[in-house]
């Protein structure tokens, strides 16, 4: 698979739309920050004027930098599992395969308790922790199916396009006391998600897939 077009094809064949039980058995997931203080949008922070009002001074706040990264892994089914980066600012190909993917793992086995690991899908991006040798190693080793991702397709990524901002807008322009503080707060939005939530994510998913071939691989901004 070479071309983003190629790849949307490979997906809608696969798992048939999204209709396929096959779907079941896939994760997606990815790294994100978790600031302190992540200021509002313009549109949160828009109020309601008349005619005559005068415009609300409005302090312009940086975003903080205390921050704390996470990598979120989520299935059609709902959350599987979110895990902090302790004491690190990078992810590693280390830390990946040796803190973060067994707990997905374990997280996902309890999920699916009469599933062979074996019968896992994984998908995620092309970042260098992703494509690293050590990485590989433990997807051959354990039976692990990779799912392969575009380069550079941020928008056809559950995670990118769904599963981030849709939290983090709850959490924007709330002073946490800390960047822990704030990730428990994202924790906290991620379980007011619901069945219908995860199913519209991934619907949206495919239905990006089947646009994105329709258009001959031109790039949507919104869809």
């Amino acid at each position: 698979m070479t071309t983003r077009v190629d790849w949307c094809k490979f997906m809608i064949r696969k798992f048939d739309h999204g209709r396929s039980k096959l779907l079941n058995t896939l994760i997606t997931g990815d790294e994100t920050w978790i600031y302190q203080y992540d200021p509002e949008t313009k549109q949160q922070s828009s109020v309601w004027l008349f005619p005559d009002d005068d415009p609300p001074q409005k302090l312009r706040r940086a975003r903080s930098g205390n921050k704390q990264m996470v990598a979120s892994f989520i299935s059609n089914k709902g959350h599987v599992a979110t895990i902090p980066l302790i004491e690190q600012k990078t992810v590693t190909a280390n830390w990946y395969v040796n803190i973060c993917m067994p707990q997905v793992i374990e997280k996902w086995s309890i999920l699916h308790p009469k599933a062979y690991l074996t019968s896992l899908q994984w998908h995620h991006d092309n970042a260098s922790a992703h494509k690293a040798a050590l990485t590989m190693d433990f997807f051959a080793e354990n039976g692990i199916k990779l799912i392969p991702h575009p380069a550079y397709s941020p928008d056809l990524a559950p995670c990118d396009f769904f599963l981030f901002p849709k939290l983090k807008k709850k959490i924007k322009g709330v002073h946490f006391d800390s960047a822990e503080e704030a990730r428990l707060a994202y924790n906290g939005a991620l379980q007011d998600l619901t069945k219908e939530d995860w199913e519209n994510c991934f619907e949206s998913w495919f239905r990006r897939m089947d646009l994105y071939i329709q258009s001959s691989g031109i790039y949507f901004e919104k869809l």
